[in-house]
C-alpha cells in the first residue's frame, strides 16, 4: 500500500482540570487536523496528561479518520451546506483566483483538503470541535458525476468531440 504524505495541523491544545474532593488533576485536550492536500482529510481529538502525548494522540486518531473528498479543479462542484449540533456551514465554489474566503477552523481544513478556490459562511456556534465536524460532514456530502449516475442508474456518455 502506498504511504500518504499527511500534513497535520494542530488547531487547538487547551489545559483541562478535574477538580475532585483532594485535589486538581490537570491534562490537555488537542484538536488536530491531518490532510494530503489532495483530497483525503480527516480529524482527532486526544487527550493525555502532557501536551506532547495529547497531539500525537490526536494526531493518530485524525489518521483512522481519514475521508476522500471529490474536488473539481481546485474547488468543490456545487453548494453545500451542513450542520452538526448548533454549527452551520455553507460551502460555494468559486471561480480561479478567489482564493479561500474562509475564516479559522474552516480555512485550516479547506487547505488541507486540497481545494484552492472556495466561498464559505459559518452560522452559529463557533466551537472549534463542531466546526470541523460540519465542514467535513459538507464536503463528504459532495457528489461527482459518476457518484449521481450510478445512484440513479444512468450512463454517462461522454462527447468525442
Amino acid at each position: 500500500m502506498k504511504e500518504k504524505k499527511l500534513k497535520e495541523k494542530l488547531v487547538t491544545l487547551k489545559r483541562v482540570c478535574k477538580v475532585t474532593k483532594g485535589r486538581r488533576y490537570f491534562s490537555f485536550t488537542a484538536l488536530v487536523v491531518k490532510g494530503d492536500k489532495n483530497g483525503i482529510v480527516g480529524f482527532g481529538v486526544g487527550k493525555a496528561k502532557e501536551p506532547q502525548n495529547a497531539i500525537s494522540k490526536a494526531g493518530q486518531k485524525a489518521e483512522k479518520r481519514l475521508v476522500k473528498i471529490f474536488l473539481k479543479g481546485g474547488t468543490i462542484p456545487h453548494e453545500q451546506k451542513a450542520k452538526h449540533c448548533s454549527t452551520y456551514i455553507f460551502l460555494y465554489p468559486a471561480p480561479e483566483g478567489t482564493g479561500i474566503i474562509a475564516g479559522g477552523v474552516v480555512r485550516i481544513v479547506l487547505e488541507l483538503v486540497g481545494v484552492k478556490n472556495i466561498l464559505s459562511k459559518l452560522n452559529g456556534s463557533s466551537n472549534s470541535n463542531n466546526c470541523i465536524r460540519a465542514v467535513i460532514l459538507a464536503l463528504t456530502k459532495i457528489r461527482n458525476a459518476y457518484t449521481i449516475s450510478k445512484e440513479r442508474g444512468i450512463p454517462i456518455y461522454y462527447d468525442s468531440e
